[in-house]
C-alpha cells in the first residue's frame, strides 16, 4: 500500500476541519480527530512534500496522489517555508496563496485519497 493516499486523506481532513460538521453521523468525531492532527500539521507537511518528491523522482513521473500530496504539504508546513535557503520566501507565497483555498483543497485531498486506497 502506498502512503501517499493516507497522507492526502490526513491532510485533507485538517485542511477541510471547518466542514466536518456537516457530514452527518461521523462529522463530530472526524473534526475531533481532525483537531487532534492538527497538532501535528507542520510535521505532517514536511513528510508529505518529502515523501511527494521522493515518490517523483523515484517513478520519474508526477501522479495525482504527488501534485496533491505537495499542495497539502505546502499549505500544512506554510510556517517553516520561510526557512528554506533560496526558495523559502516564494514557497511561503505560494502557500498562502493556496490557503485560500484551504477547505476546497482538503476536500479534493480526501477524495484523491480515497480513490488512492482502492
Amino acid at each position: 500500500m502506498d502512503i501517499l493516499p493516507v497522507l492526502n486523506i490526513i491532510a485533507g481532513l485538517i485542511l477541510a476541519m471547518g466542514i466536518l460538521t456537516s457530514i452527518p453521523a461521523l462529522g463530530k468525531s472526524l473534526e475531533k480527530l481532525a483537531k487532534w492532527l492538527g497538532r501535528f500539521q507542520t510535521i505532517i507537511g514536511v513528510v508529505m512534500i518529502v515523501l511527494a518528491i521522493w515518490f517523483i523522482l523515484d517513478s520519474g513521473k508526477i501522479g495525482l496522489q504527488e501534485i496533491v500530496a505537495l499542495i497539502a504539504g505546502l499549505i500544512l508546513a506554510m510556517g517553516i517555508l520561510p526557512s528554506i535557503p533560496a526558495l523559502g520566501k516564494s514557497l511561503e507565497k505560494l502557500a498562502k496563496w493556496l490557503g485560500r483555498f484551504q477547505t476546497i483543497i482538503g476536500v479534493i485531498a480526501i477524495i484523491v485519497g480515497l480513490l488512492g486506497l482502492f
